[in-house]
Formats: structure tokens, C-alpha cells, sequence
């Protein structure tokens, strides 16, 4: 029978558990997949915000937010939309209820086990398909799921994760900048269309200094590769800026810093207003790319 069997809600830094549903479930199978669960919330922080694992005959799926992670273990055939459904009134309820400042003061297992009585609650709720009929549109939960499926692990990648392989971490760092950003802004898309235009000022500056090399052999070639960098800064300022990345905003920042090192260079052979105009572009889209962060938590399925 397709049901939710466990959940839990731990804390993402440390996967210290903060509460969790109560079960009399001997099945050797279910006993297996918790030990799994167990598992995956304490390297939660190297995961993206959605995922499923399939562990034989059950499932587990968790998201996370705000420094929390909600896990849950169900039957293989329990639907995935209702499973992230769950979870995502989990989260709600748990935000409500606790702030982050009594969250990461917690320093004993399972301090929010009252908690429970809500998890119990909601999972007999999402074992009795009548009950949910009139209060969850499936027909949005689905288009959610379509358009940001969950992240599928194997057993494979979880017990890479846990330690047998020395890379396995930096493989599932690169996984987490696949997430969604924010939606643009008309003044975030200005910005890098301006961006997009210092760059290639400066490139067309760059080979016209080439030009000049190959027809002075006094000139300075320093200024091409200060023309070449500084195109480099602002197309990958464009970039920071259309998709995620780790130590995104820092990697903004150095962009910036390279582009005004790059017209203080230059400053013979541009004038006052010129350097303004780039040095100001590079700083309206390191605050663009700032402002532009990734989604913080699972959207919430217009429940």
C-alpha cells in the first residue's frame, strides 16, 4: 500500500536531528532505508534543495531551507507530487513555529520533538487520499514538479558521499548551481546589456592596440592585455549573472575589481568620463548579480 512511512526534520549544518515521527515498523527494508536517511541528513548542506532516493521498495525525499532539512521515507509507488507536498508543509509549519535563532541554538537531539504531533498529523492526512482531495490542486503541483524535477540519487552516489571516494564532495558542490535563480529584472537586464557593451569596447580597443603594435614597435602590449582582461570580467559578469555558480557573489566582486584595476591602467589613454561609465556598469551588475540569488527554498505548490 502507497503511504508515508517516516519523517524527520533535522538541522542542515550538522544533520542534528530536531524531531521526528514515531513508527513500529519492524520491515528489515524500511529499517534499511532510515539507516539511508540517517545518512543523507548530515551531508544535506551538499545536496540541492530537491531530491529522491530510491531504495528498493521505498523512497526517500527531502527538501531544505533556511538551515533545515525535511526528509521523508515513503512507498515506490507513493506519488512524487504528494511526497514533496508533505514535505512543503513540513517546512511551512516548522518556519512558523520556530525561528532560526532558537534552530541553531539547539545543541541536544530531537529538541522540537513536540514537533511530532504535527508530522503525525499531516502524514495521516497524506495516507488518506479522501481527506486531500479538496484542499491540494494537483494539477499545480504536478507543473511544479515538470518544471524542476527532483535532483535522483542512487545508493552509489550516497555512499560516495559518505566518504568512500576523497572527490565525492566536490561532485555534488557542482550539482547545487543547476538550481534556479530569481527572476530578472528589466533594470538587472539594462545592466547587462551595458555590461555586454564595456566588453566589447574593450575588446574592439584591444585589437585596434594589437593593430598599432604591428605597425609601432614602441608601443606598449600591457594595454592589450588590459583591454582583453577587461572584456573577459564583463562577459563573465554576464554570465555570474544568468546562472548560479559556487562563491557566486565573490567571483562577482573579483570581476569588479579586475575591471577598475584594468581602467586605472588605462587611464592614458581614456578619459575621466570613459572610466566612469565602465567602472560604473561593473558595479551595477555585481549589485544585479547580488540581488539575482538562488531560489531559498522549494516553492510551495500554490498550496
Amino acid at each position: 500500500m502507497a503511504a508515508v512511512l517516516f519523517a524527520s526534520v533535522v538541522r542542515v549544518g550538522d544533520g542534528l536531528p530536531l524531531s521526528a515521527s514515531t513508527d513500529y515498523e519492524q520491515d528489515k527494508d524500511l529499517q534499511e532505508t532510515k539507516r539511508h536517511l540517517k545518512g543523507l541528513s548530515k551531508k544535506l548542506g551538499q545536496f540541492p534543495d530537491r531530491c529522491t532516493l530510491r531504495s528498493g521498495p521505498y523512497n526517500v525525499n527531502f527538501t531544505s531551507a533556511l538551515g533545515v532539512g525535511y526528509l521523508m521515507v515513503c512507498s515506490s509507488s507513493y506519488p512524487n507530487v504528494l511526497a514533496f507536498c508533505f514535505l512543503d508543509e513540513l517546512q511551512k509549519e516548522f518556519i512558523v513555529t520556530y525561528d532560526s535563532k532558537r534552530v541553531g541554538g539547539a545543541v541536544r537531539p530531537y529538541s522540537f520533538i513536540e514537533f511530532d504531533t504535527f508530522i503525525q498529523r499531516t502524514k495521516q492526512r497524506y495516507n488518506s487520499p479522501r481527506s486531500l482531495s479538496t484542499k491540494i490542486n494537483l494539477a499545480d503541483m504536478q507543473t511544479e514538479i515538470k518544471l524542476r524535477p527532483p535532483y535522483q540519487l542512487s545508493l552509489d552516489d550516497l555512499h560516495a558521499i559518505n566518504g568512500l571516494s576523497p572527490h565525492s564532495s566536490s561532485k555534488y558542490k557542482g550539482i547545487a548551481p543547476t538550481q534556479m535563480l530569481e527572476p530578472v529584472t528589466m533594470p538587472g537586464v539594462v545592466s547587462c546589456v551595458l555590461s555586454v557593451l564595456c566588453g566589447g569596447l574593450n575588446l574592439l580597443r584591444g585589437v585596434h592596440a594589437i593593430e598599432s603594435i604591428l605597425q609601432n614597435d614602441d608601443e606598449d602590449f600591457s594595454y592589450v592585455i588590459a583591454f582583453f582582461l577587461g572584456t573577459a570580467a564583463c562577459l563573465y559578469q554576464c554570465f555570474l549573472f544568468a546562472y548560479s555558480s559556487v562563491w557566486r557573489n565573490l567571483k562577482s566582486f573579483l570581476a569588479l575589481a579586475l575591471v577598475c584595476m584594468c581602467n586605472m591602467y588605462l587611464y592614458q589613454l581614456r578619459n575621466l568620463w570613459q572610466i566612469l561609465f565602465h567602472v560604473a556598469v561593473a558595479a551595477a551588475m555585481t549589485l544585479h548579480i547580488r540581488l539575482r540569488q538562488p531560489l531559498g527554498k522549494a516553492p510551495d505548490y500554490n498550496v
